[in-house]
């Protein structure tokens, strides 16, 4: 349930009707929008039926949330954006560009690449230390050296860093490092994991399962939010259909579908979804299009020699040839890049 106040309620009322949810061994989370205050109320909803909060001074209305997702829900809070190292994300107006490799394979290398990217207009570093690999004779990162490239990259250029976390036992080395973890589509329904995330200090970037339904996405994003954690946004990375001519089927329509559902920013991952570097450009301003709040695109300074998916990845120079159209498709749909 959520509890909507009056727009007049004081600090003092607020504070007593969240004491009030709480000494019925209830969690309340606050939003505060332009006019009102919202108290979102998780436990069990038969108890709450049975307490008198609705005539307590500042309540203007109790309003019963009938989905299974009650934090992540669009009636439980306005629109919400999320900081990354100071980038706000899902803001009304600013569309992000985050991009970087696929995988931090040297310090030179993803200095480089920082440097590049931060020049055409990303605002934020993306690097996988830790890999989720088909096969365990890939490259599998290089775990706690890459966080620390990362770290110095960002130390160099500015760019906040998002790295992907796969294992519980790797939080606290990643916390030390990056701005964010990202949650892979491998891992988004791993519930121990994202509880973990869900007690961690930094946002959480949750991708879609390549299996899963818009509802599975936002259950896991509930996970998330029901350990304290409200800084989370969704990314759709493609879904895995019947067509095998790209590499996954990416849904645009999820974008749209997610922010009528929830209230978290919605992100879009084409790089992942094509799996071709030459439909990427395309697939990005389509995205763009859609109402992603930012755009998650791969680069490589030498493709050819990336030891993952160098055959998505950006050149330098598509990704520089890139920016520009973005920028025109934003303001045409009254957002700026």
């Amino acid at each position: 349930m959520i509890i909507i106040t009056q727009p007049n309620a004081t600090e003092e009322q607020i504070n007593r009707i969240v004491t009030r949810v709480r000494e019925f061994g209830l969690d309340a989370q606050i939003s505060r929008g332009a006019s009102r205050v919202i108290i979102g109320v998780i436990g069990p909803e038969a108890l709450l039926r049975e307490k008198p909060l609705a005539a307590m001074p500042g309540v203007e209305a109790i309003v019963p949330v009938l989905k299974p997702y009650k934090l992540a829900s669009r009636e439980s809070r306005e629109a919400s954006s999320v900081a990354i190292g100071g980038i706000q994300v899902g803001t009304n107006e600013d569309v992000i560009l985050i991009s970087g490799p696929c995988s931090v394979e040297s310090r030179e290398q993803i200095f480089s690449i920082a440097k590049i990217v931060k020049k055409s207009g990303a605002k934020i570093l993306r690097g996988g230390a830790f890999k989720p690999r088909t096969s365990p004779y890939s490259f599998q990162g290089l775990r706690e050296d890459g966080l620390r490239f990362l770290a110095e990259a960002r130390a160099e250029t500015g760019l906040p860093v998002i790295t992907e976390i796969m294992d519980p036992r790797d939080l606290s080395v990643i916390e030390k490092y990056a701005d964010c973890l990202q949650v892979g589509t491998r891992n988004m329904q791993n519930f121990s994991l994202l509880k973990e995330v869900g007690r961690s200090r930094l946002p959480v970037l949750l991708k879609r399962g390549f299996s899963a339904t818009i509802n599975d996405l936002i259950m896991s994003a509930e996970y998330i939010l029901s350990e304290g954690n409200m800084n989370v946004v969704l990314c759709e990375r493609g879904i895995r259909t019947f067509e095998t001519a790209t590499r996954y089927t990416l849904d645009l329509s999820a974008v749209p579908l997610l922010k009528s559902k929830t209230h978290l920013p919605v992100i879009v991952d084409p790089t992942h979804a094509i799996g071709l570097r030459k439909f990427v450009p395309q697939m990005s301003l389509a995205a763009l299009a859609a109402g992603a709040d930012a755009l998650m695109i791969e680069v490589h300074d030498s493709p050819e020699l990336a030891k993952s998916d160098g055959d998505q990845a950006l050149t330098p120079e598509i990704f520089a040839d890139l920016v520009p159209r973005l920028r025109a498709v934003a303001a045409a749909i009254g957002r700026k890049l």
